[in-house]
């Protein structure tokens, strides 16, 4: 293993979360009178912080979005991903792997601790990730692609940013790690390769990551 620390996104590359949540942000963004398709919310928000689509919403309308939106949003997302939520197919065996190795990892998510844990917990990925792995933009000031949330996870794990590698399927977190000097493998699942462009490799399924690490 080359790298001292694997920094894992959550949404999307941990658990197969972005389907499930891109659905739900899109139809209550146009139930809002904001008409958004699935695609458009995938292009728009995918990696993202929600501030982001509070950003978008208003540069593009000149309007608020409700005070209630982050509140009612998470409910029904949180509500969803209890229900139906599954880890990444493959994941918990390179998590698996990289105990084996002794590499340690960690968790830097746009997402919220509750929304990262609600998933973990849904998913029984919770087991694999100890509290001071997990990492959110709440413990920063500025989200993706700033690369604030990957140096706050390399310094809380001890890790040198040049000794990290970064696991990620936005385009928002590409550009992080490449903004935090990390090296960075881009999940193709649902991204095209060509949107995660700069990233130092490229792979579809999560059975092909440890060979990209090694």
């Amino acid at each position: 293993m080359r790298y001292d620390l694997v920094i894992f996104d959550n949404d999307g590359v941990l658990v197969d979360s972005e389907p499930i949540s891109n659905t739900i942000l899109a139809g209550y963004l146009t139930e809002l009178g904001h008409p958004t398709s699935y695609d458009e919310s995938l292009r728009d928000y995918m990696g993202a912080a929600v501030h982001r689509v509070h950003d978008t919403i208003l540069e593009r309308t000149g309007q608020q979005l409700p005070e209630d939106f982050d509140d009612t949003l998470h409910a029904r997302v949180f509500a969803a991903f209890e229900a139906e939520l599954q880890p990444v197919a493959g994941v918990a065996d390179v998590l698996a792997d990289l105990v084996a190795q002794g590499v340690p990892y960690c968790v830097a998510s746009s997402g919220t601790h509750e929304r990262i844990r609600v998933g973990h917990r849904a998913t029984g990925l919770d087991e694999w990730f100890e509290d001071e792995w997990i990492f959110s933009v709440q413990d920063v000031g500025r989200g993706k692609p700033a690369p604030d949330l990957f140096f706050h996870a390399a310094q809380q794990m001890g890790v040198a940013a040049e000794r990290c590698v970064v696991i990620e399927d936005s385009p928002l977190g590409v550009a992080a790690a490449h903004a935090a000097g990390m090296d960075v493998y881009g999940f193709t699942a649902m991204t095209p390769a060509e949107r995660l462009a700069g990233a130092n490799g490229f792979f579809s399924r999560m059975p092909e990551l440890p060979q990209l690490l090694a």
